[in-house]
């Protein structure tokens, strides 16, 4: 059977001591897998579409958890390819008293960072109705970003979350990058804050326009609390966001893009993507965790109109 669609990216095992404790004096630690693509394939195979994750992981332990973890969410992964001389990512973060988040990566030199045309080779073999891939991908060093070129070049439609991070080197030149891709992105999960970066405006209608006359298909502007916005049947709808309880916000952005891309392989009109795509985001900012709001195969049914 056909794959509705491959995320093309990294995933990596967080490290998180338990609430208002330091990495520094704790005595213990939780273990989560965590990942861009992965959590999006997690939320589209909650709605029932095959997905499927393609990365190397290093042949360790914390590469099987990965695997182990992405099998536990529905995700094929027959992409994923453990690489016997480079590790698994790992990362860590803390809660400060106050709230704030401090996250560590070690992620450089890990066996996702040598990813490269041949993975991308690998995953247009299967012949996916859509590839999803982010800006932390093309990020990741050489071999990754010539994997995500070759990627656009061979795919029959593509998704691009930019997922613009400071941690992975100057804003502005990971824009540029990205900025190149434009006129073969099928669909821009795009925020707010990283519309400034990519086209020097948060505006909506100049985002929209933008976007077009950089050739990309659709775009979705997404304003976290605030909501998202979409250009459908000629005028730019903002649709609120559906969320009414906020526990931990990680992960929102991702649930929002399965959700829409979902909407979207299903054929549905763009402001029905977005409200798909705003009624996940709602569902995961409700719990801890990246994936832990997901829909059940009940639940996933009410949402998409079959229960």
């Amino acid at each position: 059977m056909t794959l509705d669609l491959v995320g093309f990216g990294e995933a990596m095992v967080l490290v998180t001591p338990p609430a208002g404790q330091s990495l520094a004096t704790t005595a213990s630690a939780d273990l989560h897998v965590a990942g861009a693509e992965l959590n999006v394939c997690a939320a589209v195979a909650s709605l029932g579409l095959r997905a499927a994750f393609a990365t190397r992981v290093g042949a360790d332990p914390l590469g099987d958890r990965v695997r182990a973890d992405a099998q536990r969410l529905g995700i094929e992964t027959r992409l994923i390819v453990a690489e016997t001389s480079y590790p698994t990512g790992v990362f860590f973060k803390e809660v400060q008293p106050d709230g704030e988040r401090r996250v560590y990566y070690y992620r450089a030199g890990s066996a996702a960072a040598h990813m490269d045309v041949v993975d991308a080779d690998r995953v247009l073999a299967t012949r996916p109705r859509m590839i999803v891939v982010s800006g932390i991908t093309m990020a990741l060093g050489p071999g990754p970003r010539a994997a995500v070129r070759h990627l656009l070049a061979g795919s029959p439609a593509i998704a691009l979350d930019p997922n613009l991070r400071p941690a992975l080197g100057d804003v502005a030149a990971q824009a540029a990058a990205l900025r190149d891709l434009l006129p073969s992105v099928d669909v821009l999960l795009l925020g707010v804050d990283e519309a400034v970066h990519l086209f020097g405006t948060a505006d909506p209608a100049a985002v929209f326009a933008a976007a077009t006359a950089a050739g990309v298909g659709l775009t979705v502007l997404k304003a976290g609390p605030a909501g998202c916005y979409i250009e459908t049947a000629g005028r730019i709808v903002h649709l609120p966001t559906a969320a009414t309880r906020v526990v931990d916000p990680v992960g929102a952005g991702d649930a929002f893009a399965g959700g829409f891309l979902t909407g979207y392989l299903s054929g549905r009109d763009p402001l029905a993507c977005a409200q798909l795509g705003t009624a996940m985001a709602a569902r995961v900012v409700a719990t801890t965790g990246d994936t832990d709001g997901l829909p059940d195969t009940t639940q996933a049914a009410a949402m998409l109109g079959y229960g």
